[in-house]
C-alpha cells in the first residue's frame, strides 16, 4: 500500500493512539526520529565496541508488526493500521546493522477488540466465545514462522542468549501483550510455554480476568484470584511475568504473588512537571525494582520529549529512581506512540549518548542487556 502518513491517519478525529502505534509511527519508513545530540565518530566507535562485547536485548517489542498478519473482526483505525501490514525483514536488518543481540518478538492478545478513545486505545466490545484464545495461536504460529525460516535465531533458554550473539544473527524470544488468551486459566501457561513464549504482560488495553489495566476505571480493585494462579503457574514454569499496563492495585498483587523477580517492560515514573496514564507511581517502580530485584523498561515514547536525547534524560531518571540495577531496555519497537527511538540501526547512536552524558562502560552494559539476563535467569532458576 502506499504511504500512510500521521496527519492522514489522525485527520479522522484528532486522536492519538498510544499502544500499537496507530498514528503515532509512519508505517513505511517514517521520518526518523531526530537525535537532538552531536557525537563524534570517536564516541561512535567507543560505543559499537562496548555493544560487540556485550549483550543488549530489548525487554518489550513488536519487531515488523507481526501480530498485525491475518488479524480478524477490527474496527476503524486499528483495521487501517492492519492493512498497512508487516516488515520483519527491515527491523531484524535493523538488528543487525545497530548491534541488537535480541528482542522480544509480542504477540498483542486484544488487539481485535481494540478501538480509539481520547488520546489512547481501549476495548470496544468484548470477545467472541474463543476468539481470544484462536488470536493467539494465529500469532504465535506467525512468530514461530519467522524462527522457522532463519531470519532469528529462536530464544527459549539463558544460553540461546549468548549462542544468539555468538552467531551474528539477532534472537527472538516470544512475549504476549495482554494475559486475555489465558481467559483467566493457569493451565494453559504451560501450552504457551511450550509455544516458546518466556513473557506474558498480564494486562494491556482490556480489563481481563486476571486484573485491570492502568488506563481504564477499575473491575477488580486487585489481582483476582485467576491472576493469582497465573502468576504462581508462572513462576512454577520459568516465565517472566511483566506488570507493564496493569493498575498499581494489579500491579502490586502481582509482585506479592511472585516469588521471582517481576518486570514493568515499558514504563517511566510519574513527574511533578510531566504525568500520563501510562506512567506509574514512585512506589510501583520501587517495588518492582525493591522487591524481587526486578527490572523497569526506559520507554522512548514521545510523551513529553521529542527526540533521542530526551530518551537519554529519561532514561537516567529511571536511573536515578530506581538504580542502576533495575533498567532495562524496553523499546516497544515498530509499535511505540510517537517514537523518539524508532530504529536498532540508532543504538549505537543511544549508547554513545549514555556514555557521552557520563554514565560508565559496566552501567551501560547493565543497563542494555545484564540486567534483563539476571532477571531470566533468575525466573528460570528451579
Amino acid at each position: 500500500m502506499g504511504r500512510l502518513t500521521r496527519r492522514l491517519v489522525l485527520a479522522g478525529g484528532g486522536v492519538a493512539l498510544a499502544a500499537v502505534g496507530v498514528g503515532g509511527y509512519l508505517i513505511k519508513h517514517p521520518r526518523p526520529a531526530p537525535i537532538g545530540f552531536d557525537i563524534t565518530p570517536e564516541e561512535l566507535a567507543r560505543a559499537r565496541a562496548l555493544l560487540s562485547h556485550h549483550p543488549s536485548i530489548d525487554a518489550h517489542a513488536h519487531p515488523g508488526r507481526t501480530f498485525v498478519d491475518g488479524a480478524e473482526n477490527l474496527s476503524g483505525l486499528v483495521w487501517v493500521y492492519a492493512k498497512l501490514g508487516t516488515f520483519e525483514k527491515r527491523t531484524i536488518a535493523d538488528m543487525q546493522a545497530g548491534g541488537l543481540t535480541a528482542a522480544a518478538f509480542a504477540a498483542v492478545s486484544d488487539f481485535q477488540t481494540l478501538g480509539t478513545a481520547g488520546e489512547g486505545l481501549t476495548a470496544v466490545r468484548n470477545f467472541a466465545p474463543g476468539e481470544a484464545w484462536t488470536s493467539y495461536k494465529r500469532q504465535i504460529g506467525k512468530l514461530q514462522a519467522l524462527t522457522e525460516s532463519g531470519l532469528v535465531r529462536p530464544i527459549k533458554t539463558l544460553a540461546d542468549f549468548q549462542a544468539a550473539k555468538a552467531s551474528g544473527k539477532p534472537g527472538a524470544f516470544l512475549t504476549v501483550e495482554g494475559g486475555d488468551f489465558l481467559e483467566g486459566k493457569p493451565e494453559r501457561v504451560a501450552e504457551a510455554y511450550a509455544d516458546g513464549v518466556r513473557s506474558i504482560t498480564l494486562m494491556h488495553y482490556r480489563n481481563n480476568e486476571l486484573g485491570d489495566i492502568i488506563t481504564g476505571a477499575p473491575v477488580h480493585g486487585k489481582l483476582s484470584d485467576a491472576g493469582v494462579a497465573v502468576v504462581k503457574a508462572m513462576n512454577a514454569i520459568g516465565m517472566v511475568v511483566d506488570v507493564a499496563h496493569a493498575s498499581e492495585a494489579t500491579a502490586m498483587g502481582a509482585i506479592r504473588a511472585s516469588s521471582k523477580p517481576v518486570m514493568a517492560s515499558h514504563v517511566h515514573v510519574q513527574g511533578e512537571k510531566l504525568h500520563h496514564p501510562r506512567f506509574i507511581s514512585l512506589d510501583l517502580a520501587k517495588a518492582v525494582a525493591e522487591t524481587g530485584g526486578g527490572v523497569l523498561g526506559a520507554w522512548p515514547a514521545g510523551i513529553g520529549i521529542a527526540d533521542l536525547n530526551g530518551f537519554v534524560d529519561r532514561t537516567f531518571e529511571l536511573v536515578d529512581h530506581v538504580g542502576i540495577d533495575h533498567v532495562c531496555l524496553g523499546t516497544d519497537m515498530d509499535a511505540n506512540y510517537k517514537p523518539v527511538f524508532d530504529t536498532y540501526a540508532n543504538l549505537p547512536v543511544y549508547v554513545a549518548g549514555l556514555l557521552k552524558r557520563g554514565m560508565q562502560e559496566p552501567e551501560v552494559a547493565k543497563l542494555i542487556g545484564g540486567n534483563f539476563l539476571r532477571v531470566f535467569a533468575a525466573v528460570q532458576s528451579t
